[in-house]
């Protein structure tokens, strides 16, 4: 698949997902397999007021290559001149939210806001391909609510400014991360419009995958939160869409690794009181489903420095009767 003169090779991508598709995690996600990946969405209008913060999510790297930096807000000339400076700090594509559901990013009028809003919506996207080189694709859901979904409106409205590539969560904004995701929207999507349509939700396994692409004929697949701890489910997902074979799945040594890895590359990009916070909830991703789990999740949570940390991984990968913690605690 191409986005603009991108490639996207396989087509499986990382969605942007808030305070967790940063630098470290896209990397991995790259090295496990993913075509391409998203940041986490970056405000436009922190970027005209050059909030410190905000551009310490400028992160991405030639190592991540291609990447998809994705903005949000409801005004057309700040969206503009946000796409202009996260072009010009390397963005492979511009990428604009339509369809967060977070009750403070739609009071501004931006994100899931702008499916109630069309008119705005086209404002907003046809300033971002007008004051841009790089392609521009938006990231929407399929509707407000199930008696309402706009989202082949939407993505008419995109291909005709200029969009060349829309993400369709298959979801409502009333639904947020909850039911079943409507993959016959995204079909009618991807049959209403000649550009590519990625798929989003519900992808799960390398079987969701493929089934999606084959249900809806989208272009690609769009994994988020079930790459929360499981990011080799783009590299098995890539192997069994051209080999027809599905890999097994990762041993406890090689999830243990990859964790300690994602782990230090945090340390070294934030620091470790930084890593510290950031790594809680990841680390009881990597964990779930292995032995002694639940325990495993409270202590990474009671952690206060790397070295314990660090414990915690080794005794993750230990088989469960050698593990001190199922001896004592059980399950």
């Amino acid at each position: 698949m191409k986005i603009g003169d991108v490639v996207i090779d396989p087509p499986v991508v990382l969605a942007p997902m808030a305070g967790i598709t940063n630098h470290a995690f896209r990397l991995i996600c790259r090295q496990l397999g993913a075509g391409a990946v998203w940041t986490e969405m970056i405000s436009s209008f922190a970027i005209r007021y050059r909030n410190k913060r905000t551009f310490s999510m400028f992160d991405w790297t030639d190592t991540e290559r291609p990447v998809a930096v994705q903005i949000f807000g409801g005004d057309p000339d700040a969206m503009a001149l946000g796409a202009q400076v996260v072009e010009s700090a390397g963005a492979d594509i511009v990428d604009i939210n339509l369809g967060c559901p977070v009750p403070k990013v739609r009071k501004t009028g931006a994100g899931s806001a702008l499916m109630d809003d069309l008119d705005t919506a086209r404002k907003v996207m046809a300033a971002v391909v007008g004051a841009v080189k790089v392609p521009v694709t938006v990231k929407t859901r399929i509707g407000p609510h199930g008696e309402l979904t706009t989202a082949v409106d939407m993505a008419r409205i995109a291909e005709d400014v200029g969009i060349v590539a829309v993400s369709v969560h298959g979801r409502t904004v009333e639904q947020r991360y909850t039911g079943n995701a409507d993959w016959d929207i995204i079909a009618q999507v991807k049959g209403a419009v000649s550009i590519p349509v990625i798929g989003n939700g519900d992808a799960r396994t390398p079987q969701d995958v493929r089934r999606m692409l084959e249900q809806t004929g989208c272009d690609a697949v769009m994994i988020g939160r079930a790459a929360l701890g499981n990011p080799w489910l783009f590299k098995r997902s890539a192997h069994y869409l051209s080999t027809g074979e599905l890999l097994p799945e990762p041993t406890l040594e090689e999830r243990a690794e990859t964790a300690r890895e994602h782990l230090m590359m945090i340390v070294e990009l934030h620091g470790e009181s930084r890593a510290i916070r950031e790594m809680r909830g990841q680390l009881s991703w990597y964990a779930k489903g292995l032995p002694c789990a639940a325990q495993h999740r409270r202590r990474v949570t009671e952690a206060t420095t790397i070295e314990e940390m660090e414990r915690v991984l080794v005794e993750m990968c230990m088989p469960r009767e050698t593990d001190p913690h199922y001896s004592q605690e059980g399950e």
